[in-house]
């Protein structure tokens, strides 16, 4: 079949790597976002989607709004449109472009953890499991019909940034069996249930502070949900600022009044902050400007006095 891959985010790039690599399709064109300014400098960077799809000769459009190049779509007579974190919500006129269907790759277990943000919600929620999602697209946010699911477990030491890894990886086995659907004439289509859905909207740098009053065993999945973006941080008791890279909870402890409480502050045994249910021991911090450190380590050459506060 020919199909127009559209996509932006580094999920979606084993998925085109298999599009590319296969004979059973031919993609036709690549749709992805504008360059962005990156990095200290702000330099003009583009999309690893559009890198990946130029070395392979094929054409790239990057429009502002898709609704602008409709034609331009037409023009490609593809049969299917695959869609992963292209960063857009297709308008009715996009998703009838494709002769037989305009699919979507999600990594959650939908109709759970609809939206921009759904491997760093089902860590931060505590989920034991979440999956590749493979959907007819309508004209909502990850509303569609599900044309199937395949899930995967997730660890205790998976971080954001691990699960999105397995999650890129597992998706092209996904796409080949949803394709192969699609080419049978007859894909299965399970409408969600809108009553248990769940959404999760595009983080921002702020929605990584640390809030002691929080149990420890949340503040732990939120530190591992959000490594490496949007990161958590949180104030020294000086109001520096202290990034958080890893920590462990301790939810059996006993409580202190003062959530935040410098419990333990050991140059060989690290740093232990209390919580609002438990204290959580922070393995891997960085100080502003400074290297990530075991925590043993950064109290070296930081010291801190128990029974102080974090802000």
């Amino acid at each position: 079949m020919r199909i127009l891959f559209i996509g932006t985010g580094d999920i979606g790039l084993p998925s085109l790597e298999w599009l590319l690599s296969t004979p059973k399709h031919e993609v036709v064109g690549v749709i992805t976002q504008p360059d962005k300014p990156a990095g200290r400098k702000l330099v003009l960077t583009p999309p690893e989607v559009k890198v990946r799809a130029l070395a392979a000769g094929l054409p790239v459009l990057q429009p502002p709004k898709i609704r602008l190049i409709v034609d331009e779509l037409k023009a490609f007579g593809a049969d299917v449109a695959v869609v992963v974190a292209y960063g857009q919500i297709l308008p009715r006129s996009v998703l009838d472009v494709p002769r037989l269907a305009c699919l979507n790759i999600h990594a959650s277990l939908l109709p759970r953890h609809r939206g921009a943000s759904p491997i760093q919600a089902a860590i931060r929620e505590g989920d034991t499991e979440t999956g590749v999602t493979i959907m007819f697209m309508d004209e909502g946010l990850d509303t569609g019909d599900i044309l199937l699911m395949d899930h995967l477990p997730i660890l205790p030491s998976d971080t954001g940034g691990v699960l999105h890894d397995k999650l890129a990886l597992a998706a092209p086995a996904s796409l080949e069996r949803a394709l192969d659907f699609i080419a049978s004439g007859n894909p299965p289509r399970i409408p969600q249930d809108n009553a248990l859905s769940t959404h999760c909207g595009k983080l921002k740098r702020e929605d990584g502070r640390i809030d002691w009053n929080r149990g420890a065993v949340d503040l732990e999945r939120l530190i591992r949900a959000y490594n490496p973006w949007p990161g958590t941080s949180c104030l020294l008791p000086d109001g520096k600022p202290l990034k958080v890279h890893r920590a462990t909870a301790l939810p059996e402890a006993e409580a202190c009044p003062l959530a935040g409480t410098i419990l333990s502050a050991d140059p060989k045994t690290g740093l232990l902050i209390s919580c609002g249910a438990g204290s959580l021991k922070l393995e891997e911090v960085q100080a502003e400007g400074g290297k990530r450190l075991a925590s043993a380590d950064f109290l070296r050459g930081h010291a801190l006095e128990v029974g102080t506060r974090f802000a």
